[in-house]
Formats: structure tokens, sequence, C-alpha cells
């Protein structure tokens, strides 16, 4: 996200449909692998058990502005697997001293958005427009973001880790590894071509060749 609440266009596909999809199928990729992607393929989206229904929806529009999905075909559930990982009370073993829990912050990070909303423009995040959105994440991110709750809750570090999350969760789906051409996954064959601008026969081109 830039300052000011001005949001990157959504990526554009450079590569074909299918990329990693066709990849799973065949023999370049290890069963555990293909078992992996392949559930999280066809995983539905995960109701909330951490979250309410209400900051589940707002977890959703923020997820949705800080990775644009408007033209996807199918969704993925950022917000469903950060409720998954919450509610199984996984981590990565660390956070900042600064920080409460995962938890904890993720609780008190929702309220603070929609309290900066509705300080900056008098209604709760989900009624705003997507211009508005941008403009109370661009304050958070940037940590000045209004509203007590930010006094609890360093609104840049909780920014910070929502961000890295959604991106972790985000890159790490199948539909997502196509569209950035990504195939990192089909290592069974191995990779020699490693100079610059190399590409294994199995590797997308971006001119919709393989």
């Amino acid at each position: 996200m830039k300052r000011h609440g001005q949001m990157p266009a959504p990526v554009t596909m450079h590569y074909p449909k299918h990329t990693v999809r066709d990849l799973l199928k065949s023999d370049q990729v290890t069963d555990a692998t293909r078992q992996v992607l392949t559930e999280r393929l066809a995983l539905p989206s995960h109701p909330p058990t951490f979250f309410t229904a209400q900051e589940c929806n707002l977890l959703q529009a923020i997820c949705m502005r800080l990775i644009p999905q408007d033209d996807h075909e199918q969704l993925i559930d950022i917000a469903g697997n950060i409720d998954k990982r919450l509610t199984e009370q996984k981590s990565d073993g660390w956070r900042y001293d600064v920080m409460p829990a995962d938890g904890d912050a993720y609780k008190l990070g929702l309220k603070g958005i929609d309290e900066s909303a509705r300080l900056l423009f008098q209604q709760p995040l989900l009624n705003l427009s997507t211009e508005q959105q941008d403009i109370v994440l661009g304050t958070v991110q940037t940590n000045e973001a209004p509203g007590q709750i930010w006094q609890q809750l360093p609104a840049d570090r909780f920014f910070e880790e929502l961000l890295t999350e959604a991106v972790e969760n985000y890159y790490s789906h199948p539909l997502a590894q196509e569209e950035i051409g990504y195939v990192g996954m089909a290592d069974v064959p191995t990779w020699q071509r490693i100079g610059l601008n190399q590409l294994e026969d199995r590797e997308p081109r971006a001119d919709g060749t393989l």
C-alpha cells in the first residue's frame, strides 16, 4: 500500500491459466507437494470459528483492499485461513515485544480500524467506498490512524503483521502461483538452468507458451 491510501493496481495475468494445475497432474511434482497444493485448490471458504461473523466480514474487506481479487473467478480465502490459524492456536513462534498475542492483536486491530473509519468518515469501514477504505488503511500503515485503540496497539506494527500474513496466505495458493508463473513446486527433475533469464522447459513464458 502506498502512502495516502493509494492502492496498487491488481496484478495482470501474464501466464496461461492452468499452468500450475497442469503441472500438479504431472510427474514433475512430488506426491507430498501435490497433495498439499491440490487440497488448497479444492478447499472451500472457511466459516469463522475464532472471529465473530462481523469481525470476519471486516477482515475480508480489509484483505480485499490489501490484495484485490476483483477480477478473480475463484477467490482465495485469506481471512478464512487467518481465522483457521488462530482457532488452531498456531503461530510462527515469535512476536514483537510491543505486540500482544496474535489473537488479541487481531481482535484489537479490527476494532481499531473500524474506530478510525468512524472518526475519519463517520461510518464503519464496511460502509465506506473502496477509496475511503484505502485512506483509513493508509493511516494505519503510517501509524497516523486516529482512535483510542491505537494507544494499546501500535498501528503500524499491526498493519505489518496483517499484510505479511495476507501475502503469505495468498501466494501459498496455487492460483496465485499460477498468476505470477511460479512453478517452483515442480522440482522432481531438479533445476539445471539457473543463469539469468534461463528457463527450464516446464517454466511458463510471458508470451503464454510453455
